[in-house]
């Protein structure tokens, strides 16, 4: 079985940054190995959508165009963890903020149907103040 912890959310000012990291236990050598793991947030009242993704080990990468050149998705594969840097933070990037994995066996780390990604953590809270 594999758990997926995130940390590292909290409150800024705009225009400020916060790193949030992933841990991987369990089967962590299993998702790390040719798997897809990304970003997704959801801020009250509004439906989750997707931040960031990278594939292993290619190390390809999406994100979504209203973080791009302010967010970078990384991991560290010694770890088991997944990062993202989020550097000049804007009040519309509150959100509660989850990672999640998935081997990519039957669904596409790029697609659509990323909802449907296996694993997913419980999410760490982003508040950015004006």
């Amino acid at each position: 079985q594999v758990r997926l912890e995130e940390s590292g959310g909290g409150s800024v000012q705009a225009g400020g940054s916060l790193r949030l990291s992933c841990a991987t236990t369990g089967s962590s050598s299993y998702i790390f190995i040719n798997h897809c793991m990304g970003w997704f947030r959801q801020a009250p009242g509004k439906e989750r959508e997707r931040v960031a993704i990278i594939q292993f080990p290619s190390g390809t990468t999406y994100y979504d165009e209203s973080v791009k050149g302010r967010f970078t998705v990384s991991e560290d594969f010694g770890k088991t963890t997944l990062y993202l840097e989020m550097n000049t933070l804007k009040p519309e990037d509150t959100a509660m903020y989850s990672c999640a994995a998935d081997p990519g066996l039957s669904i596409s780390c790029f697609g659509d149907q990323w909802s449907l990604f296996s694993y997913w953590g419980q999410g760490t809270q982003v508040t950015v103040s004006s």
